[in-house]
Parts: C-alpha cells; sequence; structure tokens
C-alpha cells in the first residue's frame, strides 16, 4: 500500500523518538491545511501512548493508518502478538457514543474483509475517551472472523489491557513489512466511491487491485483513450460499457466525470441518470461530506454537486428549451438500457411537455443533442444485461439503430459481450456486428461483481435461479455459500432479527421487494408507501425513516444502482412456480391477474434480478407462508417458491 501511515515504526523506535520530531513526522505527511485542534489531538495522543506502552519492548506501531475504502485514516494500529489493534481516540470526550464505537469497529471489518494480510488474524478494536473514568479489564467478544467487539478505554491501563487479550492468542507473530505489504483490495459501495472520488482520489485507489478486478482499470483507460482519440481526430464517438451487476459501471463513469473535473481545461463531462434514487442519494451524500469536510453551507455544496451528477430528464428537457448544443463535451449515461422507446418517449413529450411534432426514441434525441457540438464530442453509455425493470425501455437496440440511421460520421466503440442475450442486441441492430464503423473490445466489459466482494459468482447463482435451473444454482451456491451467507425463512420477524445479528459497525440493512408485491401488506410490508432514498440509505439506525428500522420496504425502482451490506429481500406471488417455471403475475384491484406479454414478464424476472443482487454481503430471503382464509394469498402460492429455493441450495432458518 502507498503511503499507508503518516508515520510508522517498532514500539521501541516510538517510546525513545523525541515528541517533536513524531509531531513533525505526522505533520509532514499530512496533506490538508492542519488545523490546531488536530497538532493537539495528535500531541495527547503521543503523551498518553508514550506513558501507557513505556514498559511494552515489542511490537510495531502506525499513526493515521490508510484505511483506503473508507477514505480515511485510523488514529493508531498496534501489530502485536500476532494481533492487530485498531484504536481510536476521541480526546476530552468523556463518553462512548454510538458512532464513535461503529467508527472503530468499521475500521476493523475493513482491514479483515479488504486487507490481504489481516484475513487470517484476530483484529481487536479500541475506543478510547480520554476524559471518560477509567475502566476495568472487559471480556472480548469474538465474531466468527475474528474481529472483537469494540473495547473500551479512558487510556489509562492500556497496555494491561492489551496484554490480557494477547494472554490468550496464537503465538503466530505477524512480519510488519509482509503484512503491509500484502495488499489492499477494496470494493468501495456506490457512495464511498463517489465520495472517494470527489475528494480527488483515483479511482485506483478505491478500487481493488486483485488480478480479477483489473479489468476496471482497463476499462477506466479504454474510456480514456476514445475521449483522447476524439479530441485529436476532431471526431464523434459512442462508447458502450457492460458489465454484470455490481462489477463497477457507475464507479466507471464518475470516475471519468470527477477526472475531468479536476481538469484544467473546459472539457467537463456530466454524469446523467435517468435513476431518480440513484440521484438523489449521491447528491445529498455528497453535498453533505463536503459540508462537513470544509464546514461550508449545505446548500453552496448542493449546487457544486449539482454540475457533476445531473438527471437525464433535465438535461433532455434543457436541450429541448435551446439548440445550442450542451456545454459539457463528454456526457456518461448510466443504465443507458433504460432509455425510453420512440412510442413511450413520445407518448411522454406530448402528454407531459407538450411537444405534439417529437417522434423519436430517448436514444436517438440524446445522440442528437451532443451532434450539435461542431466538432467533436463522447457518449459514453453504461449498460446493464438484465436489467430493464419498466415499460418502454429500449434497451441496447435503440441506441444502435439510431446510429446507424440517423447518425452514420459516428464511431461506436463497443464491449465484446454485447452480442449476449442479456443485452437484447435485436433485429436491425443486430447488423452493427459486421460494420466498420464498430470497434470491439474486451475492455469495455466488466466481468467481476464488486458490490458482493464476498460471493462473485451471485450474480451467476441468481442467474440460474430465474432460470429454472436448480441444479445449476445449486452447484454455484456451493461455491458461494461459505463466504456470503443466503438463507430463506417463513417468517419476517426471523429475517429482521438474523439480518440485526448479522451486521455490525455501521453496515447498513434493510428490507427489499418488488414494486408489485402487493400482498406483503398482511405481513406489515407495503411497497406502495414510497421511500425517501436519501433517507433511507444514508441515515443513521436512529432514524426511524431510514433502513435500519427495517419498516419501510426499498423496491428495485429505489435500489437499482444502489446496496445494502445485507438484505431481506421479500418474494410475494407475483411471481410465483407454476408446472416447474416462473409464472408472472400483477394484482390488479381484489386478485391477481396472470401477465401475458413477454416484454412485462421480462420486467418482472429482471426486478427480481435487481433486488437479488443488491447486499454486499448477505441476505435472507422472506417467503411468505399464506393464509387459507385469504383467496389472494394461499400457502399454495408460495409453497413452490419456498421448495424451489431449497432445491437451489438455500437453506431455512
Amino acid at each position: 500500500m502507498l503511503n499507508v501511515a503518516y508515520y510508522s515504526g517498532t514500539v521501541d523506535e516510538f517510546k525513545t523518538c523525541p515528541e517533536g520530531t513524531l509531531l513533525g513526522h505526522l505533520t509532514a505527511a499530512h496533506n490538508f491545511a492542519l488545523e490546531e485542534s488536530q497538532r493537539d489531538a495528535w500531541h495527547q495522543q503521543i503523551c498518553l501512548l508514550k506513558h501507557e506502552l513505556a514498559d511494552l519492548y515489542e511490537g510495531q506501531i502506525y499513526f493515521e493508518f490508510a484505511i483506503p475504502r473508507m477514505g480515511k485514516r485510523a488514529d493508531v494500529l498496534l501489530l502485536l502478538k500476532g494481533i492487530v489493534f485498531v484504536i481510536e481516540f476521541k480526546v476530552g470526550s468523556a463518553s462512548f457514543d454510538r458512532a464513535a464505537k461503529d467508527q472503530v469497529h468499521d475500521y476493523a471489518l475493513d482491514l479483515k474483509n479488504f486487507h490481504a494480510g489481516s484475513h487470517d488474524v484476530p483484529i481487536v478494536p479500541i475506543l478510547i475517551a480520554t476524559g471518560a473514568e477509567a475502566l476495568g479489564l472487559q471480556p472480548v467478544s469474538w465474531a466468527l472472523d475474528q474481529v472483537a467487539a469494540p473495547l473500551l478505554s479512558s487510556g489509562q491501563g492500556l497496555l494491561h489491557l492489551i496484554e490480557h487479550i494477547a494472554e490468550g492468542a496464537s503465538t503466530d507473530t505477524i512480519v510488519p513489512g509482509a503484512w503491509e505489504a500484502s495488499g489492499y483490495l477494496p470494493t468501495p459501495t456506490i457512495v464511498e466511491a463517489a465520495q472517494a472520488l470527489y475528494q480527488n482520489h483515483a479511482v485506483e485507489e478505491i478500487a481493488r487491485s486483485d488480478a480479477g478486478a483489473q479489468n476496471l482499470n482497463a476499462t477506466a483507460e479504454a474510456i480514456r483513450n476514445v475521449i483522447r482519440q476524439s479530441r485529436e481526430n476532431r471526431t464523434k464517438s459512442i462508447c458502450f460499457v457492460t458489465g454484470v451487476p455490481g462489477s463497477g459501471k457507475t464507479l466507471a463513469g464518475l470516475n471519468i466525470a470527477t477526472e475531468t473535473a479536476r481538469s484544467d481545461d473546459l472539457e467537463r463531462a456530466v454524469f446523467l441518470s435517468g435513476n431518480g434514487p440513484l440521484v438523489t442519494v449521491l447528491r445529498e451524500a455528497l453535498a453533505r461530506d463536503q459540508r462537513d469536510r470544509t464546514g461550508g453551507k449545505k446548500s453552496d455544496a448542493e449546487r457544486e454537486v449539482s454540475s457533476f451528477v445531473q438527471n437525464i430528464h433535465h438535461f433532455r428537457d434543457d436541450a429541448l428549451r435551446s439548440h445550442q448544443a450542451p456545454p459539457e463535451k463528454i456526457v456518461i449515461f448510466d443504465e443507458a438500457q433504460r432509455a425510453w422507446t420512440k412510442d413511450q418517449a413520445s407518448k411522454f413529450m406530448k402528454t407531459k411537455r407538450g411537444e405534439s411534432d417529437f417522434d423519436m426514441s430517448e436514444p436517438e434525441f440524446l445522440i442528437s443533442v451532443m451532434d450539435r457540438h461542431e466538432d467533436w464530442c463522447v457518449i459514453v453509455c453504461l449498460v446493464g444485461g438484465g436489467q430493464e425493470i419498466n415499460t418502454g425501455e429500449a434497451g441496447l437496440s435503440e441506441w444502435i439503430t439510431a446510429l446507424q440511421t440517423s447518425f452514420q460520421e459516428w464511431e461506436i466503440y463497443l464491449s465484446n459481450r454485447l452480442a449476449d442475450a442479456d443485452y437484447r442486441l435485436l433485429g436491425d441492430a443486430a447488423e452493427i456486428k459486421t460494420s466498420p464503423r464498430a470497434h470491439w473490445s474486451e475492455d469495455l466489459h466488466l466481468s467481476v461483481s464488486m458490490r458482493s466482494f464476498r460471493a462473485e459468482s451471485l450474480s451467476s447463482f441468481i442467474g440460474h435461479v430465474l432460470d429454472d435451473d436448480a441444479e445449476v444454482a445449486s452447484e454455484v451456491f456451493d461455491k458461494i455459500a461459505d463466504r456470503y451467507p443466503v438463507v430463506m425463512t417463513r417468517d419476517i420477524d426471523v429475517a429482521r432479527d438474523w439480518l440485526r445479528d448479522k451486521a455490525r459497525g455501521s453496515e447498513r440493512f434493510g428490507i427489499i421487494a418488488s414494486s408489485g408485491a402487493n400482498r406483503l401488506r398482511p405481513e406489515g410490508l407495503n411497497v406502495r408507501a414510497k421511500i425517501d432514498p436519501a433517507n433511507w440509505f444514508l441515515n443513521g439506525p436512529d432514524d426511524v425513516r431510514s433502513a435500519y428500522y427495517l419498516e419501510e420496504v426499498a423496491t428495485e425502482f429505489d435500489i437499482q444502482g444502489l446496496e445494502v451490506d445485507w438484505a431481506c429481500v421479500c418474494w410475494d406471488a407475483d411471481l410465483r412456480r407454476e408446472d416447474e417455471s416462473w409464472s408472472s403475475y400483477a394484482f390488479k384491484g381484489t386478485r391477481w391477474q396472470n401477465v401475458n406479454s413477454p416484454d412485462r414478464q421480462l420486467y418482472l424476472k429482471n426486478a427480481y434480478r435487481v433486488i437479488l443482487t443488491r447486499a454486499r454481503q448477505g441476505m435472507v430471503i422472506f417467503v411468505p407462508t399464506g393464509d387459507e382464509r385469504d383467496q389472494t394469498r394461499p400457502p399454495s402460492f408460495y409453497n413452490g417458491i419456498a421448495a424451489f429455493l431449497k432445491e437451489c441450495g438455500v437453506s431455512e432458518i
């Protein structure tokens, strides 16, 4: 890891190093304006540790140790007797608040999950509130992965506490140099990634660097090359990036947007998404983060952020009002497969915008807007396979058809996976495969899920479940079960308890269901009651509007492109087993009705594909038992679902 800590050395070296020299090391490594409060905090930490560790003659100590995934630094790390101690200070505090305990726990979990050298060693988080009363020895509560629950200390008797913990540890030692160099493989949430990129971190710093995920960097470089060639050759280009769910498509797009935002020239990029909840959550998260870091007004932060992440429909409406070329030379369209067909776009424009003569698909119109540039421009389309979830969503074919019929001067760069069935390259659009304008590249496909860092085969498992292949699904599940727990229950309260038991620190958990799951209401789950995405995804466990409360339900429309750590996925009778296959239903009025339209059947199956791939660490699937007295939810509707999930390898709790 680069710049692993502001200061590191043996405990002996630390104890003999003058305080002023130590402060000099920390100050020199600090790349930001140094506030007096930070210097005072370091001073007190150094003094306390020099005193408390005076009789310790072994171990390695680190100050301001980098936690790249979170874009933060832990105050102190101590390697001793085969244990990693993560020590976080709250200088002057007389209490141990929940947020502080979650913070140090998060650091420990981050090391366990993402730092290779820490995978197989015990990790003990310790929170020190220097103004608290002295505490005695505390029992250590170990989780199965050898991460202890946070211990609390005033700082007095710290060595006694550490030695007490180390008594029961193995005799294996940690070699500091090898431990540091073992590699850090972060997989940030999309919110964490956006915040880190916006703070000028490079995508290489916050993305995994193992061989299996190298293609994120390769994809970023491939997009840069398309932009570079288009600028140099004064050409107009469109680039299609594909990827499995959670592979980092949105991250790749945000990276390009932030890179150009930091550049000195005026050729900025804008990240556009028709996913309203994603735009809302990203904007709110970035604005809150900037306000907290700078101390400025949130309203100022919101204005700045709004130029970086925009709703695609606002971009479209601005282009309708003006026939000028947009200010951006580079636009990134997230979830481009969800752009509207000609019929859907025309209907909306005529009824909602009064544009009676609008006669284009949304892809054709968006390309035409960028085509207004006289010299060069680049469109980057981020395309998810099997992700169309609503009526009128065009898929990829509409983009290709528009390019073939109306924009024949544009260069087209495509992922070599676009011929796959998931991407629905249909009809005339399939002719692009032989076009001389088409430039195919494997670097434009992201094949490894980064969302589910414990289970890169999760999307494959879910695919086989939805494709009625229990045998293959079971084989895939066997490969992930020990790293990514998936269980089933027929009791929603059991599901809630499972989530609360699994989550640690600030790990977020929540309840998810399809928007058509209308007969979950007897279970206390109403999918028609809309969540506030910013509150659900960003607020803490003390806020009743947050996901943590397990009351409000997010649907596929709320959560597509976003994620939680642990999920309860509720499976209703809108997608049920009949004649050994999945059947689609919609609840209308007082009863279920068959869904016969192939497109609507696809949207429903894709809705379940979305909600079943939103959890980063594991999920519990809730299948109701039903009620013989209720004709809308007899047990027969649900028992087949539960039985099939068991065939796929999922055990019931």
